[in-house]
């Protein structure tokens, strides 16, 4: 990136069968930095390449969804790169001290209902199984398991402030990162970004996206015992602000999108409005409002919030305020 960067492409095994699942973490790290620095960690969609132009990315080997553009029979071309970069502003980050790393989440397990096969969980089953219980992990889980495995290597590398790592994660990797936030607490921020039903948006609102479409559509995302409470939100036993708690009382950001309606707005503000209670019995404050901000505005305690204008996608004022939120938090930790 005309010498702004340190960039490095760090393969993780995930079992030690030669034979076994890999994924590739891309890094970038800004050059000349005055000791580790802080980063920001997201899985993508589309492959590492996707993200920059730059022709030293290595080309994605694992299937990758032919909606995609330069995606031919589900594996990428060098027509694919760059082709996300709109989502990922790495000199942006990289100027603002922090480094960036991402991960194709196809490299953990490609997100098809029968992508298990291909997946890190067919590594795991045990002997007699063919597939996960029904109170076993799904393909989110799985994501968010990797996002750790990614924290493993990061607390190796002496460039890398693992102290200091944001976990981000947009629409069903925002539902991840939540996952992983909550699963491991190494990642000191959490940030969910449009992450909707089973992510930050309450259930119970049955608005939007609801659990029986999310398990119908998309049966692998979560455990099977979810499907118990298709069409019965009402029965859950907890809903997603406790999801949102289980960050406290570490730094938790939830960002919605004005026609984004599928994702629910509202219903993620209420969840970051009802974690609250958790982060101030440990002392922390919450969300520093009552009232759903306008389109445009953003509130900021130990958990933060915004409603942008436009839809369902990651934008310069979304990073904006990641920035700043990480800026407010971990600066000085």
């Amino acid at each position: 990136l005309d010498g702004k960067a340190v960039r490095k492409q760090v393969s993780v095994r995930f079992t030690q069968d030669a034979k076994a699942p890999t994924m590739d973490i891309l890094i970038y790290l800004p050059r000349g930095a005055n000791g580790p620095v802080g980063l920001f960690v997201g899985l993508n969609f589309r492959g590492n390449h996707a993200i920059s132009k730059d022709p030293g990315i290595r080309l994605s080997r694992r299937w990758i969804n032919g909606r995609y553009e330069g995606v031919v029979n589900g594996r990428a071309t060098d027509a694919a790169r760059g082709t996300a970069a709109g989502r990922w502003p790495v000199e942006t980050i990289l100027a603002r001290g922090y480094g960036l790393a991402t991960i194709h989440y196809g490299d953990i397990e490609p997100d098809r209902k029968d992508g298990l096969a291909e997946s890190v969980r067919a590594a795991y089953l045990k002997p007699g199984q063919s597939a996960p219980a029904d109170d076993e992990w799904g393909a989110i889980a799985a994501w968010a398991w990797g996002l750790s495995r990614a924290m493993d290597y990061f607390e190796t590398d002496k460039e890398i402030d693992a102290a200091r790592v944001a976990v981000m994660g947009h629409s069903r990797l925002g539902k991840t990162s939540l996952w992983a936030g909550a699963s491991d607490e190494r990642f000191a921020l959490v940030i969910s970004n449009n992450s909707g039903c089973g992510g930050a948006a309450l259930s119970r609102r049955r608005f939007g996206e609801t659990v029986a479409r999310i398990n119908t559509t998309f049966p692998h995302w979560f455990a099977a015992n979810f499907r118990k409470y298709n069409d019965k939100e009402a029965s859950l036993p907890i809903d997603q602000h406790m999801l949102v708690a289980l960050m406290a009382p570490r730094p938790v950001y939830v960002a919605s999108a004005e026609k984004d309606r599928w994702a629910d707005p509202r219903g993620e503000f209420l969840s970051a409005l009802h974690a609250a209670p958790v982060y101030r019995l440990l002392g922390k404050p919450g969300l520093p409002t009552q009232t759903m901000p306008g389109v445009g505005k953003t509130v900021m305690g130990t958990i933060g919030y915004h409603i942008r204008a436009g839809g369902h996608g990651v934008t310069d004022f979304d990073w904006a305020q990641y920035l700043d939120f990480a800026d407010k938090h971990l600066r000085g930790k």
